[in-house]
């Protein structure tokens, strides 16, 4: 089986799971995991509290991304 092959038998599986399952279904164990790694673990934080910070401590994580993208474009 040749690359070219392998690469088209992966699309049509690709394609065929992502149209039995929403977006949502396919990436929510991901995006939970990857999100818990933002979350404050201070005592005494509401709920509120730790959502708020969690998607400052994001926010601030891919514009430090971005960053060093347009850093390493500028090379």
């Amino acid at each position: 089986m040749t690359s070219c092959d392998m690469a088209a038998r992966g699309r049509i599986g690709g394609l065929s799971r992502a149209s039995k399952y929403s977006p949502a279904e396919l990436t929510g164990a991901a995006r939970i995991g990857f999100m818990e790694r933002f979350i404050p673990s201070e005592p005494g934080l509401s709920e509120e509290e730790r959502k708020r910070r969690a998607t400052c401590a994001l926010r601030a994580h891919m514009a430090r991304l971005s960053r060093l993208s347009a850093l390493a474009r500028s090379k």
